[in-house]
């Protein structure tokens, strides 16, 4: 696809493999003070790129820019802005082969994954490009006489979105597109170890019809650029998406200037099964919830709670499932698992198995560092047996391609086990019941419930969000979206006597 250029687009950077990939600076393309290498999990000795950090000159520079282009592109009519978010959507869902393999390439998901989920990215932007023509205030008469009420939705501001590698295109587009649909600005900084995906996104974005300086990628570390960002007072809401420790900091640091905070944060997602569900798709909704995307997903399935009567039938049957699943490299076709994002998230990822069996768990399989054709982040998928929910492994979140086992003897002691956690993202149940999976429905305390489904999987026209540790703010996604990324404003009006 050859791409449509608008005549305000920012000049883009070669994209070659030889080039150093430069931060968006106040709408320009510049160097910053450092720069990081980024290899291929899959293969150690493929370099995606050289990625530059940006300084904290710049990241001042860019939130004044940023306060500027937001006044102009409040301006801009719906249509206008419409356009804009369809284009980028539109080109995401196109060239989704190409940036889902790039995707792939640097992040380890197999190439299915990483293909779906560029793709899903554009559909949050041309989702949101609907949107811009949706945004519809209220109106009501007072209680004094004479008066009537106007209710409207404004922009919050100057928007900071920091986002995850894990999904490193999908949450960051379901975070910058409302941001853009409600007319904010947005500076963006993603996570060092997808930078690619990053840079691909911003090129698409700068190419818009949007003021200079709207949108910003600036590249660097949490403990820099990160921290500097979130306690600017020139940024007027934060939305993030990673770890429970980091999301407390930023509240922290948020409250000093009442900032507006959004955060997505840890998990650890349950699927009971019951004794009278299909165990077949059981199987199946537990090995691709526990293990799809190496389980490196907020909604993984890292514990399955299942009822005694079918508990030997259902493991025998997941063991085998999983010892079957293909790890290999994310590009290579066949490829049921890819390789884990780092070393130092392999090297915690096997401290969390040594831990399960320290703590009296059996390891039944996986939980290995494979030997591979290729020097990688390889590990075989693992399940621990005779867990119970009180053990390390069943409170924390591992982000691994580990899950538990948990044998309960009742649909009561299931759903306490379930509701027994601190975090509280996704919950699911396997049942044919359509009692329990009402009751479910109604008292899992979770944000996201599924019955009969993988715990791991969402849409994008509906809210996103969990409770507890999991999440703290706003939720996120489908409509829900405009709570966090707008202002209400109320306006009373006397017109006066029209004689």
């Amino acid at each position: 696809m050859k791409a449509k250029v608008h005549p305000n687009a920012v000049d883009t950077p070669q994209l070659g493999p030889d080039v150093k990939k430069l931060n968006l600076i106040a709408g320009e393309w510049l160097a910053g003070e450092g720069e990081i290498e980024n290899r291929n999990p899959s293969d150690l000795s493929d370099l995606v790129g050289v990625f530059e950090q940006a300084g904290s000159d710049q990241l001042d520079a860019t939130l004044d820019q940023a306060r500027v282009a937001q006044a102009a592109w409040a301006t801009y009519g719906l249509e206008r802005k419409q356009a804009v978010l369809m284009n980028i959507g539109t080109e995401l869902m196109d060239r989704a082969q190409e940036l889902g393999n790039l995707l792939s390439r640097e992040e380890g998901k197999p190439l299915a994954e990483g293909r779906g989920e560029v793709y899903r990215a554009g559909q949050f932007f041309t989702y949101y490009a609907a949107e811009c023509l949706r945004q519809i205030g209220e109106n009501a008469d007072s209680v004094r006489d004479g008066v009537e009420i106007d209710v409207r939705r404004e922009p919050v501001g100057v928007v900071a979105v920091i986002s995850p590698w894990n999904f490193p295109t999908a949450t960051a587009s379901w975070k910058i597109a409302p941001a853009l649909c409600y007319g904010n600005a947005v500076v963006w900084k993603p996570a060092n170890l997808t930078p690619a995906s990053a840079v691909a996104l911003a090129e698409i974005i700068s190419r818009q019809d949007i003021p200079k300086g709207l949108f910003s990628l600036v590249m660097g570390s949490g403990r820099s650029i990160g921290q500097r960002l979130v306690e600017s007072s020139k940024v007027d809401a934060i939305s993030f998406t990673g770890s429970v420790p980091v999301g407390k900091e930023i509240a922290a640091a948020a409250i000093q200037n009442l900032t507006k905070v959004q955060m997505e944060m840890g998990s650890k997602n349950a699927l009971a099964v019951m004794d009278d569900a299909d165990l077949d798709l059981a199987v199946t909704l537990a090995l691709g919830g526990a293990f799809g995307g190496t389980g490196q997903k907020c909604t993984a399935s890292s514990r399955i709670v299942v009822h005694a009567t079918v508990h030997d039938a259902f493991v025998e049957k997941l063991v085998t499932g999983a010892q079957a699943i293909k790890v290999g490299h994310a590009l290579e076709e066949g490829t049921q698992m890819g390789p884990v994002v780092s070393e130092q998230q392999l090297r915690e990822n096997l401290a969390y198995v040594d831990l399960g069996k320290a703590e009296g768990a059996e390891l039944a399989c996986g939980g290995q560092r494979l030997e591979m054709p290729h020097d990688g982040y390889y590990m075989s998928p693992g399940i621990f047996l005779n867990t119970t929910n009180k053990m390390r492994i069943n409170r924390e979140e591992m982000f691994a391609p580990l899950t538990s086992v948990i044998k309960v003897d009742s649909y009561e002691q299931a759903l306490s086990v379930v509701n027994d956690t601190n975090f509280g993202l996704t919950s699911g149940i396997v049942t044919q019941s359509l009692a329990r999976a009402t009751h479910f429905r109604r008292n899992a305390r979770t944000g996201v419930v599924t019955v009969n489904l993988p715990t791991a999987g969402t849409d994008y026209h509906v809210p996103f969000g969990g409770r507890g540790d999991s999440s703290y703010g706003p939720r996120e996604q489908g409509k829900s979206a405009a709570e966090f990324y707008t202002t209400v404003k109320t306006a009373y009006i006397s017109a006066g006597s029209p004689g």
